[in-house]
């Protein structure tokens, strides 16, 4: 069976070259490509970049192709804008033409091809999921209703930590808490319901089902099969496990999650002013037709990645900057004594009142981008960009990490200085006013999880500096901030183990 499947492989892949080079030849006639490297036959680029697309890797290539380049990845065709004004016309200027999503073998396994709200592609079906989205979930109403769940989950972290006596001595991996806080303020908001501590058995199969997702989705080893149609028979145990994996979670979600809500609701009155939590909205909407069973679970499906692990992440590379650089910490710490007094805790409204926590809280997310290269875009249409002719369908990443961290464009962008926000930057803010510095993107297909995470990063940072002194474990002087990427993420290799030592005021 192994030699059958081979030779046809084989036949496939000669059938494949001769068409390959047939169209090639083809459209160098009628389009004007981006520059990039030369792609042969079948494979395009791929074995010449391989499969690590990360921002740095591409970084690289753009200072040797330029501002916008291709790639051919096997069938695919991959471009790559570096530069605030390209990024403007991709994500502003013609933020229809390519406003819609590129997927992949594994995406679409985990979104049912597009059902969810991130991945779909730009029509009425994504307008359709953003409104349902937005309403429950991202606006300054939502902010000020779960604002004190928020604060009461950082002050629960801050009094396990200080029962933990290894946290003062040999440290802790305060990563571990803190998810447990991520979650609960998510789920507070989704299901109104929240776990009682890491041991809970529910929530320890719902962080490993997670897990298992974000490996298996963030992975680059799946991409040559993604890459070459012809090669994804060889990609079936890995796709195989994904299936499983997806069934397994929106059955986790649908049982325990949206039928005990549906069972409240049946047993209890409301009405659209008393829904309590998201999912009675999203209930509405189904009952309406609006949505299907299929597309709320995918909206929870995108909750439970976007929302809660890419805030967490960016909180952990918030925390390890500041145990790497004393300095900055003493001086956020001392803004926080001064302007709230010592030991009064930060709340949601507090941090307007905080400059200096919110230039760190930028500083942050430019120099660690949690989505260096934004969600993939992607032109349904042939379209123009930079002069260039770009085919239908290509997948447009935008490499937001580098139009914040170039040195044409930012003074010493290596160092992490909070200053910067307060000084020369001062004007520059995260919701994409300036295409420099767009971590949570701009226009259509921006996250709108930013009204969330901006106000839980300024909580949990400001009340973790303002009730200890975070170091790095006995006998190292700092913490390894060495990176992990994946196909759109960017969080620390190793969890980082901190000493806590807690401040008597």
């Amino acid at each position: 069976m192994d030699l059958l499947l081979l030779e046809k492989a084989l036949i496939g892949l000669f059938i494949a070259m001769v068409l390959a080079i047939a169209i090639s030849k083809l459209r160098g006639k009628r389009f004007k490509l981006p520059p990039g490297p030369l792609p042969v036959p079948i494979f395009g680029n791929w074995l010449q970049v391989g499969d690590d697309l990360n921002h740095r890797n591409l970084t690289e290539l753009a200072n040797k192709f330029g501002d916008i380049f291709m790639l051919r990845m096997g069938q695919r065709s991959l471009v790559v804008v570096s530069s605030p004004e390209l990024a403007k016309e991709v994500l502003h200027t013609q933020g229809v033409e390519f406003g819609s999503r590129t997927r992949n073998v594994v995406f679409d396994i985990f979104t049912g091809k597009g059902q969810d709200m991130v991945f779909t592609v730009y029509g009425e079906h994504w307008r359709k999921m953003r409104r349902i989205m937005t309403v429950p979930f991202f606006t300054n109403k939502v902010v000020q209703q779960y604002r004190q769940g928020w604060e009461d989950e950082a002050a629960s972290v801050v009094e396990d930590v200080k029962k933990n006596p290894e946290s003062a001595t040999t440290g802790v991996v305060l990563r571990q808490r803190l998810q447990l806080m991520m979650y609960n303020n998510m789920y507070r908001i989704m299901f109104d319901r929240r776990f009682e501590s890491e041991d809970d058995p529910l929530f320890l199969k719902l962080r490993a089902l997670n897990g298992e997702r974000s490996r298996l989705a963030q992975s680059f080893d799946y991409n040559y099969g993604d890459f070459i149609p012809i090669l994804r028979p060889f990609l079936r145990g890995y796709l195989k496990t994904c299936k499983e994996v997806k069934e397994t979670r929106l059955k986790l979600f649908k049982d325990y999650f949206v039928d005990e809500r549906k069972k409240l609701a049946n047993t209890k009155k409301t009405t659209n002013e008393g829904l309590k939590c998201a999912i009675d909205h999203m209930l509405d909407a189904q009952q309406k037709g609006e949505i299907n069973e299929d597309n709320l679970l995918y909206i929870v499906e995108n909750i439970n990645v976007a929302a809660i692990e890419t805030t967490l992440w960016s909180i952990e590379w918030g925390i390890a900057e500041l145990v790497n650089h004393p300095e900055i910490q003493r001086k956020l710490r001392n803004e926080l004594d001064t302007v709230l007094g010592p030991g009064v805790q930060i709340t949601e409204p507090d941090a307007i009142k905080l400059p200096y926590l919110q230039a760190v809280i930028k500083e942050t997310l430019r120099l660690r981008m949690a989505i260096p290269l934004l969600v993939p875009h992607m032109n349904l249409h042939n379209a123009k960009l930079g002069g260039y002719d770009i085919p239908a369908e290509s997948k447009i990443l935008v490499n937001a990490w580098w139009l914040a961290n170039n040195p044409a464009n930012w003074k010493n962008p290596e160092e992490f200085r909070p200053e910067r926000f307060l000084e020369e930057e001062s004007k520059v803010e995260a919701n994409g006013n300036d295409f420099r510095y767009l971590p949570f993107g701009v226009g259509r297909r921006s996250c709108p999880g930013i009204i969330l995470a901006l106000p839980i990063l300024a909580i949990t940072i400001g009340r973790l500096v303002q009730n200890f002194e975070l170091l790095p474990p006995p006998g190292h002087s700092k913490l390894d901030t060495t990176e992990k990427g994946g196909q759109f993420s960017l969080h620390i290799l190793k969890h980082s183990t901190i000493v806590a030592k807690p401040r008597v005021f």
